[in-house]
């Protein structure tokens, strides 16, 4: 009877670390989640301060690009949310593309935003993780 009651206990001990390992897991992934959501919503921000202005190629590559003026203030909000951002920043290029906008000769620009953020809790001979965001501006 005694073996029996150890063997009970060992059995429980054993779903309740399981349950607690999966619990870690779960955690792990909401907060990994957390960060591509928040890359999401910066790549997304910064299309849509390009889609207020006046949505010329050059326009959007002197601001916009990786340099510019409304890049560096982006950038800025990217650091506060993206940790490691700071080590592995941002890449904006825009792209000239003729015949795309509207009326059909007018020109578009094709937009690239990559995004890369490294998490405080993984090693540090990991590679960062990375978003990119291509979208077109007529």
């Amino acid at each position: 009877m005694l073996i029996e009651v150890l063997i009970a206990v060992l059995v429980f001990s054993l779903g309740v670390l399981t349950i607690v390992g999966l619990q870690a897991a779960s955690v792990q992934q909401s907060t990994k989640a957390k960060y591509r959501a928040d890359a999401t919503l910066l790549a997304n921000d910064l299309v849509g301060r390009m889609w207020v202005t006046d949505r010329k190629f050059e326009t959007l590559s002197e601001n916009f690009a990786t340099g510019g003026d409304g890049y560096g203030q982006w950038l800025a909000s990217v650091a506060a949310m993206l940790p490691g951002a700071a080590d592995n920043p941002p890449e904006v290029t825009v792209e000239s593309i003729e015949g795309g906008g509207t009326p059909p000769s007018e020109p578009s620009s094709l937009v690239t935003i990559t995004l890369r953020w490294k998490p405080p809790q993984e090693p540090a001979g990991d590679p960062p993780h990375s978003l990119t965001v291509v979208t077109r501006i007529k």
